[in-house]
């Protein structure tokens, strides 16, 4: 079913930018590759660390882009940051407002490549949807952004600086030495956008290293969630080296419907993925893991679906956000009834489990959950072509 109210703002669009200056830029560096750059570019070994951490401060506390506003650091040495380094992040292409209020942003980076990021505004809180690859190689069959082929993975810099572009579209950033109490717009992240993390693990990281960091951005690891389809063998190496929340793209609940739904079951299957699942919280510290599961009419959303994931779920801290399915052109399935999924939610709660039915947002604007794609890859190609590479799937 298609919302018929109309998007609240036009399609912002903005011009494009220089891709690069040829500088080192500064975003996305570890505190020991920054150290380590402004050595290599004539500062003195002594003074690197304490030179670092002003850096961070301005950069990810502040939100400053011009080294000559970092009043803190001599005349000299900003002069000296200015012919080597460079503080850039992703480019704004477009920006679109839906009628509940949820930001969309195609942003361009490196190579000319886009990618969707979403803003998703609640009351004294906000989530960012930020991507991790530019495009997908999971072909899930229900998610839009499967349709699109992998092209790369984003860099560290490319995936904080998501991050940070929505706080500059916010307003955000606090001013040098000011204290708020006020909730803070973007209080979570997600990493549900284009791509699954997991296949990018050391640049997704790293990004969140910095996120998290006390002096920086100030992000708690719980305030982060990770989502994956079920890559394995690094489910266990996110518990130890990143520590987020989890959350898993379950969506069936045999291994023959979830073969075609999330094809990636056919390497790492139900029984392997609980497996992994089931160390998560002790290793990371973590509450519970959410099981993220679209409500697809006739495929897996009977009684009996739900009282197999019941079964599935025994011995695993967990709670079960139902998600609608969000429709787009030339899929080949159709949402559940309201009905059914409230019937396939009682029964998850009457086990003890929490099941909350998300709300669709920002489904006007194509920014719900499964529907992300490059606009640039929709303008490519036209309704028809999209349904044929559908109908193949």
């Amino acid at each position: 079913m298609k919302p018929s109210a109309p998007i609240t703002q036009d399609v912002m669009t903005f011009p494009r930018k220089l891709e690069t200056t040829g500088k080192i830029n500064l975003v996305g560096l570890s505190r020991d590759g920054m150290r380590q750059a402004l050595i290599e570019s004539g500062t003195p070994e002594k003074q690197a660390k304490m030179r670092t951490g002003q850096i961070w401060q301005w950069i990810y506390q502040w939100g400053v882009r011009d080294f000559d506003k970092m009043t803190n650091l001599s005349k000299a040495f900003r002069a000296q940051l200015e012919e080597s380094f460079e503080i850039r992040i992703p480019e704004v292409v477009s920006k679109q407002v839906s009628t509940d209020g949820t930001r969309k942003y195609l942003v361009r980076i490196n190579g000319g490549h886009e990618v969707e990021v979403v803003y998703i505004p609640e009351e004294n809180r906000g989530t960012l949807c930020i991507s991790s690859q530019v495009g997908c190689t999971l072909t899930c069959s229900f998610c839009h952004t499967g349709t699109q082929k992998l092209v790369r993975n984003l860099t560290a810099d490319e995936i904080v600086g998501q991050v940070m572009m929505a706080r500059d579209d916010l307003d955000e950033w606090p001013k040098s030495g000011t204290v708020t109490g006020a909730p803070r717009l973007l209080s979570n992240i997600v990493l549900m956008g284009m791509g699954e993390p997991l296949y990018n693990f050391e640049n997704v990281r790293d990004a969140m290293k910095i996120v998290m960091d006390p002096e920086g951005i100030q992000l708690g690891r719980r305030r982060i969630t990770l989502s994956t389809s079920g890559i394995v063998p690094e489910i266990h190496r996110t518990a130890e080296e990143i520590g987020c929340l989890l959350a898993v793209s379950f969506h069936a609940t045999n291994d023959e419907t979830r073969d075609i739904l999330v094809p990636i079951n056919k390497k790492w299957n139900i029984e392997a993925l609980l497996e992994a699942l089931r160390e998560y919280p002790k290793v990371s510290n973590s509450e519970r893991i959410t099981f993220e599961y679209v409500m697809l009419h006739g495929v897996n959303d009977t009684d009996e679906d739900a009282h197999r994931l019941v079964e599935l779920l025994e011995g695993i801290p967990a709670k079960v956000n139902l998600i609608p399915f969000n429709e787009w052109p030339g899929s080949a399935y159709k949402r559940s009834s309201n009905n059914r999924i409230r019937a396939f939610s009682s029964i998850l709660m009457n086990a003890g489990y929490a099941s909350p039915i998300r709300a669709t947002r920002g489904e006007d604007i194509m920014a719900a959950c499964g529907q992300l794609k490059s606009a640039t890859e929709r303008e490519r190609k036209s309704r028809k072509q999209i349904e044929a590479e559908a109908a193949r799937r």
